[in-house]
């Protein structure tokens, strides 16, 4: 009944592996610095054991004592380990990191610039298109009557959620009893996600549904348009057709509505994912308005207003 909301945020995979591997490279540093001391204090170490305490001072390979021999052996480890460090792996000093620094905020100026670049191109394909179909409603206005009372019907939070998940994010009885009693008898349009939510098509009432999609199949009666001119056509001999959403029919329709019937149900529903667009005072009066409270069969307090433009 109401479209999704995509969102989509992920952390880059190349900044993941800089930022790793420059966290492996310090802790490399760091062995490398405490080798360093280790060597410097067992080379001392193995000096004074012999020369001082006497340990092995009779043992001597070729000439040469036994200590001389260690030394020389933990230099060489030293001094392989120093090679790996800074040779076989590229050092990360300062300038190294300011070159990565760049490098991350190049990239991510350089994705920023497509993303807008794609956005912008799609708003002006949507610009276009809504100018165009406006137009030709307008063109077409001669031809095709439009519905002496277009009524937009929609139940909205405080913050004019309407729903999640292409469903209702309440359930209040009085609102379905109400949407029923004013819609019997009438044309309602909706989008294609609005009506799949329905079980089966409600009864004593004709359903026009605006979708893209061809060779849409719907049960007998139903009626399948791909565009909001088109519905409004199809409604013309009804006295009084009905938009029930979902969101983006909703927002196509704003400007050719004489009507509004409001059930604002008064809480706010941080989970939602669709909205109905702010009533804006200046084109619309509020002509009539009753509160409900909340009661055992009902959750949120509420209220059925409803609008007439000026």
């Amino acid at each position: 009944m109401f479209g999704k909301k995509k969102t989509n945020s992920s952390i880059d995979k190349d900044q993941l592996e800089l930022i790793e591997n420059a966290q492996k490279r310090v802790r490399q540093k760091k062995r490398l610095y405490i080798h360093f001391v280790i060597f410097l204090i067992g080379a001392v170490f193995l000096i004074l054991a012999n020369t001082v305490l006497g340990i092995g001072e009779n043992f001597k390979i070729a000439g040469i004592d036994w200590f001389v021999y260690a030394i020389i052996l933990w230099l060489f480890l030293f001094i392989y380990h120093f090679v790996n460090v800074f040779i076989t792996n590229k050092f990360m000093g300062k300038d190294w990191e300011k070159q990565q620094l760049d490098k991350l905020v190049s990239q991510q100026e350089q994705r920023i610039e497509k993303l807008k670049q794609k956005f912008t191109k799609e708003e002006t394909e949507i610009a276009k298109s809504e100018v165009y179909n406006q137009g030709k409603l307008k063109e077409n206005s001669s031809e095709k009557k439009k519905p002496s009372e277009l009524t937009i019907i929609v139940a909205a939070g405080e913050s004019n959620a309407i729903g999640k998940d292409n469903d209702l994010i309440w359930h209040l009885s009085d609102d379905l009893k109400r949407f029923k009693s004013l819609t019997n008898g009438h044309h309602i349009i909706m989008g294609r996600k609005t009506f799949e939510s329905f079980p089966k098509p409600l009864p004593n009432r004709t359903h026009i549904v605006i979708t893209r999609q061809t060779n849409y199949n719907v049960p007998d009666g139903v009626i399948v348009v791909n565009n909001l001119e088109d519905a409004l056509d199809a409604a013309k001999k009804d006295s009084q057709p009905f938009i029930i959403g979902g969101g983006e029919i909703y927002r196509q329709s704003m400007d050719f509505a004489d009507k509004l019937e409001i059930t604002r149900v008064h809480s706010t529903f941080e989970e939602a994912d669709t909205f109905f667009q702010p009533i804006d005072k200046t084109k619309w009066v509020e002509v009539s308005r009753k509160t409900h409270d909340a009661d055992d069969n009902h959750e949120y307090s509420f209220s059925f207003i409803t609008y007439l433009r000026k």
